[in-house]
């Protein structure tokens, strides 16, 4: 059975979500994300944190869901 790995990157968080091939929800892991105001009305995201945390959290919803690699098909950002 292959399996969906879902990166969903917010204003405050990354999050990761493992799905079977039926739709439900296999896994799931979120990291909040630091987020910068330099002035009014602005907010700033660091891109090599996204990074980070984006894998971190995919990382994650594997090692929950006990699946490798290569049971993703595929990848839906």
């Amino acid at each position: 059975m292959k399996h969906v790995l879902a990166l969903d990157q917010g204003t405050s968080s990354s999050r990761s979500i493992v799905f079977d091939e039926l739709g439900r929800v296999v896994a799931m892991a979120q990291r909040e994300l630091t987020q910068h105001f330099p002035q009014p009305g602005w907010v700033e995201h660091d891109a090599d944190e996204i990074w980070a945390t984006q894998l971190d959290t995919a990382r994650q919803a594997l090692a929950q869901s006990g699946l490798q690699a290569g049971d993703i098909a595929a990848i839906g950002i």
